[in-house]
C-alpha cells in the first residue's frame, strides 16, 4: 500500500508536521534522531533515506554508523546524547513512559518550545517508521 495515494489527506497532515519539525529542529540533530528511531523500529526505508540525507548535508559517516551504539561511541555531544536518550525512550515507550532522568536531562539543553519541537520530531519519525514498516516500504536498490 502507498499511504500517499490511499489516504492523501492523512499523508498531507503528517507531511505538514514533517515540514514543521524540519523548520524548527536543528538539521544535524534531526538527522540523528530520525536515524536512531528508524534503527530502533527496524525501518530499512527510513534508515537508508536518513543516512543518505545526512551524508549529503555533510554529516560524518562514522557518527552515522555509531548512532546504533551512541551510548558507547565518543562522537556525540552531551546535547546530542540527551536527544538520543529521549528518542530511545519515546520510541520504546514502556509502561512508565519517559523517565524523569531522561526528560530532566533534555530540559537542561532546550527551552520548553524547543523541547516540544524535538518531541514532535521524534513522534513524526515514529509515524513514518510505523507506516513504512507496516507497508513493507523498501529503499531504492540504487541511490
Amino acid at each position: 500500500m502507498d499511504i500517499r495515494t490511499a489516504a492523501p489527506e492523512g499523508f498531507q497532515a503528517v507531511w505538514a508536521l514533517e515540514k514543521y519539525v524540519q523548520a524548527n529542529v536543528d538539521s544535524t540533530l534531526l538527522h540523528l534522531v530520525k536515524l536512531r528511531a528508524s534503527m530502533t523500529n527496524g525501518c530499512a526505508f527510513c534508515v537508508d533515506m536518513h543516512s543518505r540525507d545526512a551524508l549529503a548535508e555533510g554529516e560524518d559517516s562514522r557518527r552515522l554508523f555509531a548512532v546504533a551504539t551512541w551510548r558507547e561511541a565518543p562522537f556525540f555531544t552531551d546535547q546530542e546524547r540527551a536527544a538520543l536518550a529521549l528518542t530511545d525512550e519515546v520510541t520504546e515507550l514502556g509502561p512508565h513512559g519517559v523517565s524523569d532522568e531522561v526528560w530532566d536531562r533534555a530540559a537542561t539543553f532546550w527551552t520548553e518550545k524547543e523541547l516540544a519541537d524535538l518531541l514532535l520530531a521524534i513522534a513524526t519519525i515514529n509515524v513514518w517508521n510505523r507506516t513504512s514498516v507496516a507497508t513493507h516500504k523498501q529503499p531504492p536498490m540504487h541511490a
